[in-house]
């Protein structure tokens, strides 16, 4: 059950985090007839998820661009790109297009696993996605590390496998930051002949959608942004107080809640109690390994309960797990805990083009990253920022547009999006962006966490705005009924 659960909910990322699973792109079908745009090819193909359950019918093809756009005439790289078409007999000329987050994650992947949030949308336009360039199969900048390395988080341990990245990539990493994706973006809206886009982007997806908002204010009709990165805001510090925050919050709601406070009496306590015994003293733990099914065996230190803890704040699903988890590390039963922390380092590859992570980073965030105080009395502490600074320090840094850190200003209409919970990206981050756009409504939605396009009503309210285009006639009080998921008080799940 907790193993089902991390993977239809948990969000698979290392900094801002995603909210998805991933997919991949099936090869054409060569008995089907062909679809030729402007300049992109697209071919009928199925978009799938991981497991191949879930598939989209789509129209797949690549655009050739410039790695470097000030080179036109040197390395040229494909982009990847899929439309799914409307149901309408006649498409709108404005498309709808999506972009993850990660930094490093699939567009494309993203959607399918998405897709019934813009099933509405997609009645009349067409859903076209690009892989940002350095992701899914877009050159991707994909690093391969031992998962079981990854939780010591030493900074001699994180330059070394930034190197080894670098060095084994086909690719220049420098130009493969948000400011050259836009460009890429705004190729690819041209060459399938829209006259304009609506675009959603979550997480480090609504960077993207804002920095296109400000270089092609004419090709977006509308934006909504999902899990607040304000553009002026920096990655770093802040991972570790909102972290926090978020996780003060369900040991809050579990000490007001009859059934968990019964059950595991002071969470928060038994947390700390937890980390100091797991950083003085790691045990030795036998399981069975979640992702391969063989026993195993590991040390698990105080690295494996945070990686799983932060990544277990991002949803209501699972954070309705952590009570129970740590009750059980805390009376020695640490197999539950370590299993959902290999469940998670073991998808980091897999999820994430890290490359192309790093080449974000290291141009939009470390340069510009302020000292915090307060950090140590965090449960992810320095890790995170320390983590950072250390592949900066290899990593080379690419271009930027000199405007890309001020606040972007706008009179198209915006629709931002928070979870009342999320740990990374809270509605404050939105308040800050919204405080430049003219024509915006904020939405938070209580009780959830880390993206909250999937739910309840927030699909048809998506639908709604973009096609109106407008905030005039959009309730948005069926957002009030949402509620957390109950606290689970056994494995069995929540009390009766």
């Amino acid at each position: 059950m907790l193993i089902n659960l991390l993977r239809l909910c948990a969000p698979a990322a290392v900094l801002w985090g995603m909210a998805w699973g991933e997919s991949i792109a099936q090869t054409p079908e060569p008995s089907t007839e062909s679809i030729t745009g402007p300049s992109i090819k697209l071919e009928p193909c199925r978009i799938k998820d991981t497991a191949g359950i879930r598939g989209v019918d789509a129209e797949c093809g690549t655009l050739t661009v410039a790695e470097n756009p000030d080179d036109p005439d040197g390395r040229q790289i494909d982009l990847f790109v899929a439309r799914v078409k409307s149901l309408a007999p006649t498409s709108r000329p404005d498309a709808f297009t999506v972009i993850q987050g990660g930094p490093g994650g699939s567009s494309i992947e993203a959607y399918v696993t998405l897709s019934g949030a813009f099933e509405p949308i997609r009645r009349v336009r067409d859903i076209i996605l690009v892989d940002q360039r350095g992701t899914g199969r877009s050159n991707p900048l994909r690093c391969t590390f031992d998962s079981t390395d990854i939780t010591e988080m030493s900074e001699e341990l994180t330059v070394e496998y930034t190197q080894k990245c670098l060095d084994d990539l086909d690719a220049d990493p420098r130009f493969y930051t948000t400011s050259v994706a836009v460009q890429d973006l705004e190729k690819v809206r041209q060459a399938l002949g829209y006259e304009s886009i609506n675009v959603y982007g979550v997480s480090y997806g609504t960077r993207v959608a804002l920095h296109y908002l400000r270089r092609f204010p004419q090709s977006a009709r509308t934006v909504i942004i999902d899990g607040v990165a304000p553009a002026d805001w920096v990655l770093g510090p802040d991972i570790a107080l909102f972290g926090q925050e978020a996780l003060d919050g369900i040991f809050q709601r579990c000490s007001d809640d009859p059934a968990c406070s019964e059950a595991f009496g002071d969470i928060s306590q038994k947390f700390a109690e937890l980390q100091q015994r797991l950083t003085e003293t790691p045990v030795e733990v036998s399981l069975q390994d979640p992702n391969t099914g063989e026993a195993t065996t590991l040390d698990m230190n105080y690295q494996y309960v945070m990686g799983a803890t932060r990544m277990f704040t991002y949803q209501t699903e699972t954070a309705s797990l952590l009570p129970l988890l740590i009750h059980q590390a805390h009376q020695g039963n640490y197999a539950p805990m370590a299993a959902q922390a290999q469940m998670v380092t073991a998808e980091i590859d897999k999820l994430l083009a890290m490359g192309m992570h790093n080449s974000v980073i290291c141009a939009e965030d470390v340069p510009f990253m302020p000292t915090v105080d307060g950090l140590e009395d965090t449960y992810m502490g320095e890790t995170q920022v320390k983590a950072l600074s250390a592949i900066c320090t290899v990593w080379p840094r690419g271009p930027m547009d000199e405007d890309f850190k001020q606040p972007v200003e706008s009179d198209r209409p915006v629709l931002l999006l928070s979870g009342q919970t999320d740990p990374v990206t809270p509605p404050r981050n939105a308040e800050r962006a919204a405080a430049t756009l003219s024509n915006k409504l904020e939405v938070v939605v209580p009780a959830h966490g880390h993206g909250v396009a999937v739910r309840g009503c927030v699909p048809f309210l998506m639908d709604q705005f973009v096609e109106a285009a407008s905030f005039e006639e959009l309730d948005t009080s069926c957002v009030d009924r949402l509620v957390p998921s109950p606290f689970f008080v056994t494995f069995s799940g929540p009390k009766p």
